[in-house]
């Protein structure tokens, strides 16, 4: 069910045509999940068909063997799939118990399907202690490519602007 707010499969393609015009070379889809729009992979092979770079920004938790498969096939470059820590960590900060198991999943269907990825880690008082784990998970699930980031308390994260890093903590976080 589509809420009020979000973009249909036309306006979508109106701006993917606004976007090629100006030449841009690359479009991200992001959300919220982008994985749970019915109508992703039409609108990523019209982006490609514009001569648009595709890329995905996912919590990788949908991302099933046949998904991933489709992404390759439709040409999708680069799936950025978000991570706040390893294990009981990650869930905490999810919400949903499983959930680092099932962006593992994700994450292991992308690297068997040839798409390419990477690690997206916003840094918080609540994983940063967990940065040795991190690394050691990134060497044993062959994770060529993380990305940190700032936490910016905006949105529906601004109630928990208490936890943003200290200038010592983010640091000893770039030193790590």
């Amino acid at each position: 069910s589509k809420a009020d707010d979000e973009v249909s499969t036309d306006e979508a393609k109106v701006v993917l045509d606004d976007l090629a015009q100006f030449g841009v070379p690359s479009v991200l889809f992001s959300g919220g999940e982008p994985l749970m729009r019915p109508d992703l992979f039409e609108l990523i092979e019209y982006a490609c068909g514009q001569g648009m770079r595709t890329v995905i920004s996912t919590n990788g938790t949908l991302i099933t063997a046949e998904m991933a498969k489709q992404l390759k096939q439709y040409g999708v470059s680069y799936v950025g799939i978000s991570l706040d820590g390893v294990g009981k960590v990650n869930d905490r900060f999810r919400g949903v118990t499983g959930a680092f198991d099932r962006t593992v999943k994700g994450i292991k269907n992308c690297q068997d399907a040839g798409v390419r990825i990477g690690l997206r880690l916003t840094l918080t008082k609540k994983n940063v202690q967990d940065l040795e784990r991190l690394f050691d998970f990134f060497e044993s699930e062959n994770i060529e490519r993380a990305c940190f980031y700032h936490f910016v308390p905006s949105g529906r994260g601004g109630t928990m602007a208490d936890e943003d890093l200290t200038h010592a903590q983010s640091r000893e976080a770039v030193e790590t």
